[in-house]
């Protein structure tokens, strides 16, 4: 992502990108877009608000860079459930993803995408509406991937490509607001297995 030899105004800079990246992708996992501060941001980055501006920008373009290091990361599980051989494969992996995901860690269960826009100021529209772009793009991708399942006839001719795309993304989500409220992989697991036991396109 990143070249840690790279050079601002002739200089280099005395820090690894890719793991400040981490760290802000981290803070910004656990405080949301809003809550996190330049202070929190560039004392977990380790560097000077300087280096960050020149590094990644202001603080909105910090968060896309970190937003695209977590869909590329902790959440690449959404891509690869794409590519399941059946619709209910792709569902079980999803939802099975996304427990995994919400609970990784104790300092900051849920999801990034969720965390990162629960506050809508002004100051955190650009965050708030990118982070709904990014979940309507998952969205119509899975729409996408349930129709492919009709066309080729692994999902029954009548069903709804929209809908059930809709349905596994809201259980997802759900998961993950459960997991920022604190339920455990265990119990987050229990709500995935009783949507896919309803499983009927």
């Amino acid at each position: 992502m990143g070249d840690s030899r790279s050079t601002v105004m002739g200089r280099p800079r005395e820090f690894d990108i890719d793991e400040a990246l981490e760290r802000a992708m981290q803070v910004f996992w656990e405080r949301g877009y809003e809550g996190a501060t330049l202070s929190d941001l560039t004392g977990a980055m380790g560097i000077t608000k300087t280096s960050m501006y020149a590094a990644f920008g202001n603080k909105e373009q910090l968060f896309r860079r970190a937003l695209e290091r977590y869909a590329e990361g902790p959440a690449s599980y959404a891509t690869r459930a794409l590519e399941e051989p059946t619709a209910r494969g792709v569902a079980e992996a999803l939802l099975r993803g996304a427990v995994r995901t919400t609970t990784l860690s104790e300092d900051h269960p849920g999801c990034l995408t969720v965390q990162g826009a629960l506050a809508a100021s002004d100051g955190g529209r650009p965050a708030h509406d990118l982070l709904v772009g990014w979940r309507n793009d998952a969205s119509l991708r899975l729409e996408e991937r349930f129709q492919r399942a009709v066309d080729e006839g692994d999902l029954p001719r009548d069903a709804d490509p929209g809908r059930l795309a809709r349905y596994i993304m809201a259980v997802a989500f759900g998961i993950a607001v459960q997991a920022a409220g604190g339920l455990g992989h265990d119990e987050l697991q229990d709500i995935a297995d009783m949507a896919l036991r309803s499983w009927q396109p």
